[in-house]
């Protein structure tokens, strides 16, 4: 039991290092990939104490470097996912029942492990298993994963604080139990700082967790588990298994203690997990908790006031950066007519002074490559589609090579038809459509951005006239559960912009806020009456 009132260190968002040429932090982040590169590692599960390898391997290599191994992870089978859950299960008791300060504890010290000696390993690690450029990496395998662990501290606290008014002669509290059983994550392979925050948001409220990884971000897991192990994190709080996510989410989901899922992925995979769920709730011991945040399709409009090089910028970076596999990349684009031919030219300029895809180890590179082979035929059969269709032409971009990466080049299209497929299919990668307007059709505009896609991730506003800014503001309310006002539509900073979206984005629970963590906890009121009554009878009984 505590012995008093703590205060958590006050949380604050970490601060991103450059990598510019001649700092250290380039040359030690380069020496650690050169060091990942040319090792071949070999990852086991993680059941409890036990490092797990059943044998049954698959190969890891880098998505811009598709034939060079750099190490192999091992396949879970049914009896290691049931072994797993009871594992956590025989956890959970020492794991709930410690007092809140000392789990705190083992967060905070991961956050500064990864800020000092696993800064290079996490964001190397990341290049190399994600192609990540060093910037991107360090924005989010260390910058972001660090302000979730630092900042979901300081949220715990100010649960725990919220309590109810008290009557004269009782006290009510509220306790914030963890839930009755374990918490099933399943994690993205785009951003290391969601794979790492899922299980461990779950984990810091009293919970335990079986987490599956991404096959495609295996590499940069290990690093995420060997954070954790230092940090002080009991042996099975926190339980990872790879492998056939059918098998491993069939097993899981048939279990009576399943208390909750914490879920980034396809809107398609969360549909069918939510329905499995529906289909076995007579089995649960109690209704689990259901958090997931899924696609998008999202939009930047720009107003004929727009400064012609801010929209140009923003479209650059809010769909190019890391390739396009961001849930929140801008992936479809409306322009004014007055101001559209001007803001295509800067696009197509900055574009094209990009480097040719190629490895995050030369950092002259913007673009690298995407995930897996899958994802490169899937945008190139989209791109094929576009050069043929009457209705889009490319302006620029759309070459691609998978010979020795899965390169696609970033790649503009401008469309006729507002509903063209690439305007409202989510592809995940490089790619960009742009539809022009006629500026007379501004609030006509607005109305086709908030009806053209199924998802409401985020999106983006640009214009310097206030009450175009409003009306878009209002318009566009339901179809961004993050919107931006003269900026990208991505980068959100936890702490800052909690980020979640609506519709078939998700749940909207806002990852990097207190209204996530509320999601893994059950609280339980106690009335205590100081002075107990003995007699049934009211006073108006006379």
């Amino acid at each position: 039991m505590g012995k008093g009132f703590f205060q958590v260190p006050t949380a604050f968002n970490e601060p991103i290092k450059s990598y510019a040429p001649g700092t250290p932090e380039r040359d030690t982040v380069l020496k650690q990939y050169k060091a990942y590169y040319n090792g071949d590692i070999d990852v086991p599960m993680y059941i409890g104490k036990k490092r797990v390898k059943s044998g049954k391997t698959r190969t890891m290599s880098p998505p811009h470097d598709h034939k060079h191994k750099v190490g192999q992870y091992h396949i879970a089978n049914k009896a290691h996912v049931t072994e797993a859950i009871d594992t956590a299960l025989k956890a959970r008791d020492a794991w709930a029942n410690l007092t809140w300060e000392q789990r705190a504890a083992i967060f905070l010290k991961a956050a500064e492990l990864i800020a000092g000696p696993y800064r290079a390993k996490i964001n190397a690690a990341t290049m190399i298993a994600q192609s990540k450029t060093i910037h991107q990496a360090e924005i989010d395998a260390a910058c972001e994963f660090i302000d979730f662990l630092r900042f979901n501290v300081e949220y715990m606290s100010q649960i725990y604080e919220e309590q109810p008014d008290s009557a004269e002669g009782i006290w009510n509290r509220v306790e914030y139990r963890p839930l009755e059983g374990f918490v099933y994550a399943i994690t993205p392979f785009n951003f290391t700082a969601i794979a790492g925050n899922l299980p461990a948001s779950a984990a810091m409220m009293g919970n335990v967790v079986v987490w599956k990884p991404s096959d495609s971000q295996i590499f940069s897991a290990k690093v995420i588990v060997d954070v954790f192990k230092e940090a002080g994190l009991p042996d099975g709080v926190i339980n990872v298994i790879y492998g056939d996510p059918v098998m491993i989410t069939k097993t899981v989901l048939a279990s009576p203690d399943f208390a909750g899922l914490h879920f980034t992925g396809s809107t398609y995979v969360f549909k069918e997990l939510w329905k499995q769920i529906g289909n076995n709730i007579h089995s649960y011991k109690t209704y689990p908790r259901i958090v997931g945040e899924t696609g998008g399709k999202d939009f930047i409009v720009a107003h004929s006031s727009a400064n012609p090089k801010q929209v140009a910028t923003a479209i650059v970076r809010g769909a190019f950066e890391f390739q396009g596999q961001k849930c929140s990349a801008a992936s479809r684009v409306y322009l004014p007519k007055s101001k559209a031919k001007r803001i295509l030219d800067l696009v197509k300029k900055d574009v094209e002074s990009f480097n040719a895809p190629g490895s995050p180890e030369d950092m002259s590179n913007f673009i690298t490559a995407v995930i897996h082979e899958g994802s490169f035929d899937k945008l190139v059969k989209y791109i094929n589609k576009a050069k043929k269709d009457k209705k889009a032409k490319i302006l620029v971009g759309g070459g691609y090579n998978k010979s020795k990466g899965y390169f696609i080049e970033p790649t503009v299209i401008v469309t006729t038809d507002p509903k063209y497929t690439t305007m409202e299919t989510e592809l995940f990668g490089p790619v960009v459509t742009i539809y022009v307007y006629d500026d007379k059709n501004w609030a006509k505009t607005l109305k086709l951005v908030d009806e053209t896609s199924e998802y409401a991730l985020t999106g983006a506003v640009l214009s310097t006239d206030r009450y175009a800014i409003d009306e878009a503001t209002k318009a566009l309310q339901n179809c961004a559960g993050n919107f931006y006002i003269n900026d990208k539509p991505t980068g959100a900073v936890v702490g800052q912009q909690p980020f979640g979206g609506a519709r078939s984005s998700g749940t909207n629970d806002k990852a990097g806020s207190a209204q996530n963590l509320l999601r893994w906890v059950s609280p339980r009121l106690i009335k205590e009456t100081f002075v107990t009554p003995e007699d049934y009878r009211y006073p108006f009984l006379g």
